[in-house]
């Protein structure tokens, strides 16, 4: 069974989000700022995140640039959940090493689609096979 972690400082939006994996077979862990973001991690050791951009203590880019910084945690698939739809929000996000990147509000199918074909694409160990894989996934949904 694969984990997600859920890190929100938003009450509302880390409901919404379980709601929105109740059912699909994951093991479901929050946070709730980025320094319990980055405890959870090592703990329970996730293999995709859901990470908000704003959030206390520390922001959803800095977690996401620590983590990738490291090799322990570097491939855990992070997919940045944001209110944020700027462009040089997004190159930051990219910048930061997020593998992908929702803005809200999050569209359930969209969501569930995106963690499927990201935890599928997990299977290819070279890079560029597990971004191909990615994108065939969620195009062939569409």
């Amino acid at each position: 069974m694969s984990r997600i972690l859920i890190a929100d400082d938003n009450p509302e939006g880390v409901e919404l989000l379980e709601a929105y994996l109740d059912g699909a077979g994951y093991d479901i862990d929050t946070a709730h700022d980025g320094e319990e973001t980055l405890r959870k991690v090592q703990t329970a050791r996730p293999d995709l995140i859901l990470l908000d951009v704003m959030m206390p203590k520390i922001s959803g880019f800095e977690v996401c640039k620590r983590l990738k910084a490291k090799p322990e945690t570097r491939d855990i698939i992070i997919h940045m959940v944001t209110a944020l739809d700027q462009h040089h929000d997004i190159d930051l996000a990219v910048e930061v090493g997020t593998n992908d990147f929702l803005t809200k509000p999050i569209n359930k199918t969209e969501l569930l689609l995106r963690i499927k074909a990201a935890l599928a694409s997990r299977q290819h160990t070279d890079p560029l096979e597990q971004t191909l894989a990615y994108i065939k996934g969620v195009q062939s949904a569409v």
